[in-house]
């Protein structure tokens, strides 16, 4: 499984040590849910992250604030990536089993 979005790059408030994310649409959160994987901690999915020429992987995370899963987009892709904060970043994401 392969999946390809768009989304605003948003700094978590309620730590000061700046943990930015993306939201992952509804429509493909609600496909990740529905994946047969082994349960993991905090209900999180490994995932292969790909942005722009950076690949990462890495952990995908249920939120309910946020009615969807939510991707950690490290300093180390944003500085390689020259992405500004609050930036509109391409995402391609694969479910690791």
């Amino acid at each position: 499984m392969r999946l390809t979005f768009s989304a605003r790059l948003w700094q978590w408030q309620a730590r000061t040590d700046s943990w930015w994310f993306v939201t992952v649409p509804p429509e493909l959160s609600d496909e990740l849910a529905e994946l047969p994987l082994p349960p993991r901690g905090f209900g999180s999915i490994k995932v292969r992250v790909t942005v722009g020429r950076t690949r990462w992987e890495t952990s995908v995370f249920p939120s309910d604030e946020q009615q969807g899963y939510v991707l950690p987009v490290k300093k180390a892709v944003r500085k390689a990536e020259s992405i500004a904060d609050g930036a509109t970043i391409d995402v391609v994401l694969e479910p690791v089993r």
